[in-house]
């Protein structure tokens, strides 16, 4: 461990031959409790870097992550920390999943990596894991094995076969036709095998990015498919998942009992009421795939994280709960009543009636408000 001149502590993590950056506050917390080993926090900080750049490849959405990384805290037990760190990550599911390795390996063949901003720290994490001689990414630049151009060489044609367009277009910016060299202009265009063989060519790269395709004679669909295959496996040891048996896990799942179940039938609806439900459920709904909806025993439910807005069926008409601070809410038409400190049935502080289909767009522009509060936490 050292400090940088910005009074960063650096920690140096021989695994993945990175230097994981940590204020001075954080790691003063650390040295002053020692409650985990040196080697603990590099594999938390590890579990913690995996998480975000599964989700990343996987292309989840990053608007949970602030939230999810705040409520860690307290999940953490002193007396099996770093378990209890697996575990959470283990749990998380629907938009704050940790993806698994079949769905992190699936998405890692096929996403166009090239133009992620990440790009050079992909490759040079596939390079250097395990390298004692680690090299430096800005050394090199990133090379297409088959090239960008889509006026093809008849020699890059024949290779690719009679469907090479569409090979070209499928895989050209993917893991298994990216690699590194030194000799990227030399490269240029060239036909598969005068890239092999010419000077500062394939055959002359100690680059273990490389090792596969030094020994292949030809570069076509298959051969791009089977080194993606072979580096998704390495990137699964890199980015790895959180290693847990079923007895580890087994203290942090709760056993739920049965809940029990309710429907649109459960609530006293008549055909009016029935209607304004269906056009306010439907915009809702519309906000996200991620918006989850629950019926309740007295209320309908719709949340990301816990519940943006609730609504209640009354005789003509539908009384709808925002989950917001009565002095947040931005409305312009005057429809919300500030009903804090008031018992209802719902969350939040903000309620307002729909009585007619003609008011779901009033309504939808407060509903959003308490979605937006929650989509961007």
């Amino acid at each position: 461990m050292k400090k940088n001149e910005n009074n960063v502590k650096r920690i140096y993590d021989k695994q993945t031959k990175t230097w994981f950056e940590v204020s001075p506050e954080q790691y003063e917390e650390f040295d002053r409790w020692r409650i985990i080993s040196e080697d603990d926090l590099k594999l938390i900080i590890r579990l913690c870097i995996s998480y975000v750049f599964r989700r990343s490849i996987c292309d989840i959405p990053t608007n949970s992550l602030n939230k999810t990384f705040a409520t860690l805290k307290n999940e953490i037990k002193p007396d099996d920390y770093v378990n209890s760190i697996k575990a959470f990550f283990v749990m998380r599911n629907d938009y704050k999943e940790f993806p698994d390795d079949d769905k992190f390996a699936a998405a890692f063949v096929s996403r166009d990596i090239y133009t992620m901003r990440s790009r050079n720290f992909i490759l040079s994490h596939l390079e250097n894991y395990g390298n004692k001689a680690p090299i430096i990414i800005e050394n090199y630049t990133i090379e297409h094995i088959m090239p960008q151009n889509s006026s093809l060489s008849p020699e890059w044609q024949q290779m690719l076969g009679a469907k090479w367009r569409e090979v070209q277009k499928t895989y050209l910016h993917t893991i298994g036709n990216l690699t590194l060299t030194a000799y990227n202009s030399e490269m240029s265009d060239h036909p598969f095998m005068v890239k092999m063989d010419m000077e500062g060519g394939f055959k002359e790269s100690a680059l273990r990015l490389n090792a596969y395709v030094v020994k292949l004679n030809e570069w076509n669909e298959q051969t791009i498919k089977e080194r993606a295959a072979l580096l998704a496996d390495k990137a699964k040891q890199i980015w790895a998942y959180p290693d847990m048996t079923a007895a580890e896990l087994a203290p942090y799942q709760t056993v739920e009992k049965p809940a029990e179940r309710y429907s649109l039938e459960t609530y006293d609806t008549n055909v009016f009421t029935k209607t304004l439900f269906e056009v306010l459920d439907r915009r809702i709904q519309n906000l996200s795939p991620d918006v989850k909806r629950e019926f309740k025993k007295l209320y309908v439910a719709y949340k990301l994280d816990t519940n943006f807005v609730d609504i209640v069926f009354q005789k003509q008409r539908l009384r709808i709960s925002v989950n917001m601070n009565f002095s947040e809410v931005i409305d312009p038409n005057g429809i919300c009543r500030d009903i804090t400190g008031i018992g209802r049935w719902g969350n939040g502080d903000v309620e307002l009636y729909m009585e007619h289909t003609s008011d779901v767009d009033q309504i939808m522009e407060i509903v959003e408000q308490s979605y937006r509060l929650q989509a961007d936490e």
